[in-house]
């Protein structure tokens, strides 16, 4: 172990004041100083006027992002207090300064300023003007308008001063903040991103009106606006707008105990997933879960299977309900409101209250069994699609134990269509999945033996959005992919048994290729997901040209149709003509070997978690039957689905 020689005492103790900490470990309070970090700038303070919406006192929040870079939010609350603060440390300093300069200074401490809030610790504000080069506050007030600016990280530029009446005698917080380049990777935000965050925020609080628009000379073309009635039950509708709904009307119920409510809308749909619950506390999304998750999950299966056991005519004598049987196709919002939430860290991932989970459990069991027992239609198609999940997974776990048996029975066996490597190293090693029988032969003639394997499939593959793991195992394309890859699937899947360090997606260049690609991706992310965490990574895609062309004697290959359109720009006299390469079928294998698999020419994709999941999403949605969701969506997404369309 290195040692060292320099002193260790009082002298190496460093104190950072006020802010200083934040801009020092900026990732301690949003997470990164990407993009993501970015965001979570102006999520700390459109949180807190949804705070003031959540009590009562806000009713329009307004997000721009302004021409210069900066970011505005407007709300019609309160407004920050503008009265000197009475605390000994910070007796005399106007409250509004105290929030937007002191860590763990707010209206949200002791009960009286919120009854529930988002922003339980008192940092939010503080951090995005300790992380902004400037940061102003305007404050309509008992009839006033008063002003304060910050800059340099949070140093007060101008003191608090009144500048004007309150327009109409408004009341409301206005603020403007404008990222430091210094401190983050990007100050460019993505409106995509935002307007995702913005619906969920007017989805959970029902009658608020939130309201986006985009100044920046390249900006978001139109403004938005977000505003629904029906709150977390339109949430329900617009998540499986791209699904079947197994009943029209979402089902919803609410209840409050003491400090704390729920609010809850659920709808089945005939889709497969089992993970279609989304939580939320307090406007929080709560990703990882929580005791108001584990309560609505404990009560919704043993009131179901109540349900279901005192139908005799629904179940038969071998059948047994599961939670994951039941919440098969379930979309569910769960949203709670309590005084004093336990949230694990600053980025509130997962709720700790214990209370929450009895009051949910209680809800569950009572309203749900209601709504049961008066919608029986309803009730009956939700326990005979459980019913089905059931015997489907029974179905299931036979398959795989029959793939378990078989492969233990034939050792290293591999598919008749995949023509293996000889290199027993498996981080050289690269599998090659194309498109069909034609292309499978030239790659194969491309290839170099030593460490390239080829796999043909025949067309598109089975599609896993429409398939439960029962049907997908008897599908010989999925049954080929499994054997190859050597892995195993789903929960049996282990990533450090696969067989090749890259597994390449060839397909072609057209929208076919497009879609094959999509599904390989949502297979792999669904049954193979370690096949793109950050510790493998094995997922890649490969870029075949659309075109070639001849400059002189040189051949030159051209990816797409932007390729070549910026080709000829570059060449406006250029003579020759272009040849399309529909498929990989028609290069001959020197084209194949030349620009696709030869690894000094070659460009390959890497896919990464969130890339597979955009796959995920892509599918499930393409292949609803709404159309102009459809193509809202592309449009909305072309730039993160775009390496499914290379």
């Amino acid at each position: 172990m290195a040692t060292t020689t320099s002193n260790y005492d009082a002298s190496s103790i460093t104190a950072l004041e006020g802010l200083e900490h934040v801009r020092k470990r900026p990732g301690m309070y949003i997470g990164s100083t990407g993009v993501g970090g970015l965001h979570h700038l102006v999520y700390e303070v459109v949180d807190n006027s949804v705070d003031e919406a959540m009590a009562g006192h806000a009713s329009r929040i307004t997000v721009t992002l302004l021409a210069d870079g900066g970011c505005e939010v407007i709300d019609d609350g309160r407004g920050i207090p503008v009265d000197p603060m009475k605390d000994k440390k910070l007796k005399g300093m106007p409250a509004v300064e105290a929030v937007l300069s002191q860590l763990n200074t707010g209206g949200k401490f002791d009960g009286d300023g919120y009854k529930v809030s988002g922003g339980l610790h008192g940092v939010g504000v503080s951090v995005v003007n300790a992380l902004s080069c400037r940061l102003e506050c305007e404050v309509d007030r008992d009839g006033l308008r008063h002003f304060i600016e910050f800059r340099g990280g949070g140093k007060v530029k101008t003191r608090l001063k009144e500048i004007g009446k309150a327009p109409r005698g408004r009341t409301g917080t206005t603020i403007r903040f404008w990222p430091d380049p210094e401190v983050f990777e990007t100050t460019d935000f993505r409106p995509q991103a935002l307007l995702e965050r913005f619906q969920m925020m007017a989805f959970l609080n029902k009658g608020l009106e939130l309201r986006f628009s985009d100044r920046r000379p390249d900006g978001h073309a139109e403004p938005v606006s977000y505003h629904y009635n029906d709150g977390i039950r339109d949430f329900v509708k617009h998540i499986n707008e791209s699904k079947e709904p197994l009943f029209k009307k979402p089902g919803y119920f609410t209840q409050q105990e003491d400090d704390q409510e729920v609010e809850v809308a659920f709808q089945w749909n005939t889709g497969f997933n089992a993970d279609g619950i989304h939580s939320f506390a307090n406007g929080i999304a709560t990703i990882e879960g929580g005791m108001h998750e584990e309560g609505f999950k404990k009560a919704l299966t043993k009131v179901v299977k109540d349900y279901a056991a005192n139908s005799t005519t629904l179940l038969k004598k071998d059948d047994k309900l599961e939670g994951e049987d039941i919440r098969e196709g379930l979309t569910a919002i769960v949203s709670v409101r309590l005084r004093e939430p336990q949230f694990e860290g600053q980025t509130k991932g997962k709720l700790g209250n214990v209370s929450v989970r009895s009051l949910l459990e209680r809800a569950t069991y009572d309203k749900l069994g209601d709504w049961l027992q008066e919608n029986p239609t309803e009730a009956r198609k939700v326990v005979a699609k459980a019913i089905q999940a059931s015997r489907a997974r029974a179905a299931a776990r036979a398959a795989r134990d029959k793939t378990r048996r078989k492969s233990a029975l034939e050792g290293a066996g591999m598919p008749d269509k995949l023509k293996d490597c000889s290199s027993r190293n498996r981080d050289e090693c690269e599998l090659f999945i194309v498109e069909g029988d034609s292309a499978g032969g030239s790659a194969t003639q491309a290839r170099d033996p030593r460490i390239q394997a080829i796999l043909p499939i025949r067309g598109k593959i089975l599609n896993v959005e429409r398939a439960r793991l029962d049907h997908m195992l008897k599908n010989t394309e999925i049954q080929t992919l499994i054997s190859a890859i050597g892995a195993g699937l789903g929960e049996d899947f282990d990533a450090s048994k696969v067989r090749y360090d890259k597994i390449i997606i060839m397909c072609d260049a057209d929208v076919d290729g497009s879609h094959i690609r999509t599904l390989l991706l949502t297979f792999f992310f669904r049954q193979m997901k370690a096949l793109f965490e950050p510790d493998h990574e094995h997922v890649y895609i490969a870029q075949p040209p659309l075109y070639s062309t001849v400059v002189g004697k040189e051949k030159i290959y051209l990816k797409d149709d932007a390729a070549k359109d910026q080709f000829l720009s570059e060449h406006p006299t250029h003579k020759k003509e272009f040849q399309r390469l529909k498929g990989l079928g028609e290069m001959d294998w020197e084209e194949l070997g030349e620009t696709t698999m030869s690894s000094d020419k070659r460009t390959l994709l890497r896919v990464n978690v969130e890339q597979a999941a955009i796959a995920d999403e892509v599918l499930s949605i393409l292949m609803g039957e709404n159309v102009e969701q459809r193509k809202q969506f592309i449009q909305a997404n072309a730039k993160d689905v775009r390496f499914l369309d290379i």
